[in-house]
């Protein structure tokens, strides 16, 4: 039997896809391709924009065609949002919330007996006669009433050398842009222990690198453990003491977190890698006080100044949202102009997209399409220079990178602590080692902007 997997939207489905993937071979399933035949397909779905949730219709769509008589699972967040527009047309057999994933794999076995009965039974009759006899599996919930954390586990991931680690669901901020809270429910955070013995397999299984990644792990509260220890620096500190593990990173955070004990903690940590995306979104404290964001402009500013004070050289990384509701061309010059000032190591800009349910939906002055467009490709290649400026500061200076792939035309690709992507060409197998290396200039290697460079001899 097989089963094939697609993800859609962040780094926490894909953690979960892993999970699920998981529960599938211990039933004894084999993976197969997403583009080829197979008797389950799960799509794991994101309604963070229109773009995203449209991705996750077609690639439903994409797998009915592939096997029509495939079990079709949907999960995620356009699942959990839009259950009633899946329910339709007979897209999908399964429809898994957010909250009950790692019950998936039991519900899809359980469907494909079902179909494969009713399809013995009905033999001779209608593939739509066939569909009607068999309902559609649904498990969503409300997940603002849900406070607890769904455990899953995973021992490997898609990347051979860097680990994606889930310690945190939902969201308590309420961002007026933002539907995710209403989709993954309140701030719900993993025990401790669990999150150790995850990375202990993983580092046992060849990781040298995690990466603490949740919804809002800035609101992580380390559960079981007394009031001093109630928090996301008591969990960096004990993955650091993992036997393996030479790298660690944090997904996005909030600049609330940043506070001088935090940063004056971590910088003693050998194994963090000064690399904060710190969530921006704007830089305007007009267009910020719209979107519910809690802090003006010159508060990021301070805390950027503070990690800066600790990590000199330091990767900031950042969102920046183009084109939000009533945003004034002079609030978005503002934003442009704090994104200079900032000077980013590398940002992600998204133009507005409007989501049903949240208070900005329904907000006035919400822009055209093309001025978004405009804004987005000049924000774009702000942050892009700003970011070949900020890659060129590290040409001719020794650098450490934890290799993770090598391509077709002889390049090993790795990574920065500060996450720079560097290429080499070398006669040695480079992948998951951690070698010194001296950046010579900036070059392209499979469509990415690297720096290519010398390893240093030992």
């Amino acid at each position: 039997m097989k089963a094939a997997f697609h993800t859609l939207g962040c780094k926490v489905n894909s953690y979960e896809t892993q999970a699920i993937k998981e529960q599938f071979f211990a039933l004894g399933f084999e993976e197969a391709a997403f583009s080829e035949a197979a008797d389950i397909y799960v799509v794991n779905t994101c309604s963070v924009t229109q773009i995203a949730e449209r991705k996750s219709r077609q690639m439903i769509s994409r797998a009915r065609k592939l096997s029509p008589d495939a079990v079709i699972a949907a999960t995620g967040c356009y699942a959990t949002e839009d259950a009633q527009a899946l329910l339709k047309g007979g897209a999908v057999d399964i429809i898994i919330g957010n909250n009950e994933k790692s019950r998936l794999a039991g519900i899809a076995v359980n469907k494909l007996k079902e179909k494969a009965d009713n399809a013995a039974k009905t033999s001779g009759t209608s593939r739509e006669t066939a569909e009607n006899a068999s309902d559609i599996a649904m498990e969503v919930h409300d997940l603002m009433r849900c406070r607890e954390y769904e455990e899953q586990k995973i021992s490997k991931t898609g990347d051979h050398v860097r680990a994606y680690i889930k310690i945190q669901d939902g969201c308590n901020r309420f961002c007026s842009y933002c539907i995710i809270p209403y989709l993954r429910g309140r701030s719900r955070s993993r025990k401790a222990e669990d999150v150790i013995s995850e990375v202990s397999a993983l580092a046992a299984n060849g990781y040298k690198e995690v990466v603490l990644t949740g919804i809002d792990i800035s609101d992580f509260e380390a559960q079981g453990y007394k009031k001093g220890d109630e928090s996301l620096l008591y969990l960096i500190k004990a993955v650091s003491e993992v036997s393996g593990i030479e790298r660690i990173r944090l997904g996005s955070l909030e600049c609330s977190l940043i506070t001088e004990d935090f940063v004056a903690e971590i910088s003693r940590i050998r194994q963090f890698c000064p690399h904060f995306h710190l969530s921006l979104q704007s830089g305007c404290d007009s267009v910020l006080k719209r979107m519910n964001r809690k802090y003006t402009a010159d508060e990021y500013y301070e805390k950027v100044c503070l990690i800066r004070k600790y990590f000199p050289d330091a990767g900031i990384t950042t969102d920046i949202i183009a084109g939000f509701a009533g945003e004034s061309e002079q609030e978005f010059e503002q934003t442009c102009a704090f994104v200079k000032k900032v000077a980013f190591s590398q940002a992600h800009v998204f133009k507005y997209s409007k989501r049903k349910g949240t208070k900005a939906a329904d907000m006035p002055g919400q822009i055209d399409g093309s001025i978004k467009n405009l804004r987005s490709k000049k924000l774009m290649e702000i942050t892009d220079e700003l970011q070949k400026e900020y890659e060129e500061h590290f040409i001719g200076r020794e650098v450490s990178v934890l290799f993770e792939e090598k391509t077709e035309d002889g390049y090993y690709i790795g990574f920065t602590p500060e996450y720079i992507r560097i290429a080499v060409k070398s006669g040695q197998e480079l992948v998951n080692q951690i070698r010194k290396a001296v950046p010579e200039r900036i070059g392209c290697v499979k469509d990415e902007i690297v720096l290519i460079s010398n390893i240093c001899s030992n």
